[in-house]
């Protein structure tokens, strides 16, 4: 059965990954973009709603507007986010702030929005795209870290909150995925994240959105507030 599915961060990278996946399966896709070619994306199936996650009203107008087209999201998945690495004494407020702003409010303020419909439906599937860096930690990324391991507790929060109205919470912690991101870095760089990695290789986006997949389907109807590794071995135990 064909489900609304809200994306946010979803015209690049793990996120237009993680929409072909749904589209794929033959739901309604959404998703939120802040810049790019919305066209593009409308070709591919997608209903591009342009939204800003700090700002509250554009937030609620783009539900508003998913709500029109595909009725209230049944699914979101929360994948929106930025970095501003620096060093901790090079890194002014505005660069931890603004990243804690769009990565974990953001968050909260998509996933509060989409829950004024799950708690009608009595249903619903969040899935949360953290990092690696949220677990394991990372030297010039004190704000993104941080943010996202802010993510962890806030699912498992709303999965205690939650669980009895059949809404289900979880995250995903990608390690280095092979986007448009990653591959500014140099050959070296690259050389030496991939020496950490014991599977020796960057993670495919499609293979994240293989696993929100997962989470969001009938099979994971008795997982929430789990941690998903999706690193190749790079953050165990962590």
């Amino acid at each position: 059965m064909s489900r609304s599915v809200l994306v946010t961060g979803g015209n690049r990278g793990i996120g237009l990954a993680i929409a072909r996946a749904f589209a794929d399966a033959g739901d309604k896709v959404a998703i939120t973009y802040r810049s790019g070619d919305p066209e593009a994306l409308q070709k591919e199936g997608f209903l591009a709603v342009k939204c800003d996650i700090t700002d509250s009203e554009q937030v609620e107008q783009a539900y508003k507007e998913i709500e029109a087209e595909h009725g209230p999201v049944e699914v979101l998945v929360a994948n929106a986010g930025v970095t501003k690495d620096q060093l901790l004494m090079r890194m002014s407020e505005e660069d931890f702030t603004s990243v804690i702003d769009t990565n974990l409010t953001g968050a909260f303020r998509v996933v509060k929005r989409a829950n004024r419909g799950m708690l009608r439906a009595k249903k619903g599937r969040v899935v949360l795209i953290s990092s690696v860096v949220g677990l394991y930690g990372g030297p010039g990324q004190a704000n993104y870290a941080a943010s996202k391991a802010a993510l962890v507790g806030f699912a498992r929060s709303l999965a205690r909150e939650l669980g009895s109205r059949n809404i289900t919470f979880n995250v995903v912690a990608p390690g280095f995925v092979d986007t448009d991101m990653t591959k500014v870095l140099t050959d070296e760089q690259r050389a030496n994240i991939v020496s950490q990695v014991p599977l020796g290789r960057y993670a495919q986006p499609e293979e994240v959105a293989a696993t929100v997949r997962f989470l969001t389907s009938d099979d994971a109807s008795y997982i929430t507030g789990a941690v998903i590794p999706v690193d190749g071995g790079l953050g165990m135990g962590h």
